[in-house]
């Protein structure tokens, strides 16, 4: 079975930096060309964060993560990271990793507006501080 392990949560005053790491496992990596972080504030929704798209190695952000967040992908360690910086405390809430197959960076764009990803992680908590 395919398995996500988010790590790297915590919490930060504002204006710090956090990384949080998924580790995939149970199904061959190279499965799998679209990659996404999500995130669920208390009272809101649960809301995209940024993907990754491997047919072209395209990365895309939602207005609150652009400039500040990069999400990447080590295919060596079958692991996607998020690299957040200038934390907010509006940014506080649990953040997951999702996996999915798709056909063209349209469609991993499609999903990734719909939440519609076929395997997700368990979550990890950030805490920003003011």
């Amino acid at each position: 079975a395919v398995a996500l392990a988010e790590s790297g949560g915590g919490s930060v005053q504002g204006g710090g930096s956090l990384k949080l790491s998924c580790r995939v496992r149970g199904f061959p990596w190279s499965n799998f060309d679209c990659v996404a972080w999500f995130r669920q504030i208390p009272g809101k929704e649960r809301e995209g964060v940024a993907f990754s798209y491997s047919g072209d190695s395209s990365q895309y952000y939602t207005d609150s993560a652009r400039g500040r967040f990069t999400i990447s992908v080590d295919n060596r360690e079958d692991t996607v990271v998020l690299q957040m910086s200038n934390l907010k405390p509006e940014d506080t809430g649990k953040y997951f990793c999702a996996v999915t197959r798709t056909s063209a960076q349209s469609v991993c764009y499609d999903y990734f507006h719909k939440g519609d990803f076929d395997y997700w992680g368990q979550g990890t908590q950030v805490t920003v501080s003011s």
